[in-house]
């Protein structure tokens, strides 16, 4: 099932910048090892339930993992071989704004190596850079 709000304020919000780098975010709260942001971009819903199946498929649903971003940005679409103008397409996805230095996974309970290969796999699913560490 993929992520979503279960409901939120407005149904359509403006586009806004993309963090360069994170400070908050950027450290383990949970696991002992995380996948984390190199660059920043934008991650959809799809793309962050391909990286965790992925992840969870490599440790063999051993250990725990944590998903720590949410995708709670609609990105609106208008229909092919629609006419400009006439207001702002509907809501067709859900994605989130990632700046470098992210925290997007953790994991813990299972062995160093399989971790690092779990993430090596998930990290492939998303369309950025991303970087294992501990």
């Amino acid at each position: 099932m993929l992520l979503q709000p279960r409901k939120s304020k407005y149904k359509k919000i403006r586009k806004g910048k993309l963090p360069k780098l994170e400070f908050r975010a950027n450290q383990l709260k949970f696991g002992t090892i995380g996948l984390k942001a190199a660059e920043s971009g934008t991650i959809n819903a799809r793309q962050i339930e391909a990286a965790r199946q992925a992840i969870t498929r490599k440790i063999k649903r051993k250990g725990k993992v944590w998903i720590r971003i949410f995708p709670s940005l609609p990105i609106t679409s208008k229909p092919t071989e629609v006419r400009m103008g006439k207001g702002k397409g509907s809501v067709s996805h859900w994605a989130t704004k990632v700046g470098g230095g992210t925290v997007l996974f953790e994991l813990c309970g299972v062995n160093l190596n399989v971790a690092i290969t779990a993430f090596q796999t998930g990290g492939a699913k998303l369309p950025i850079k991303t970087k294992v560490f501990t």
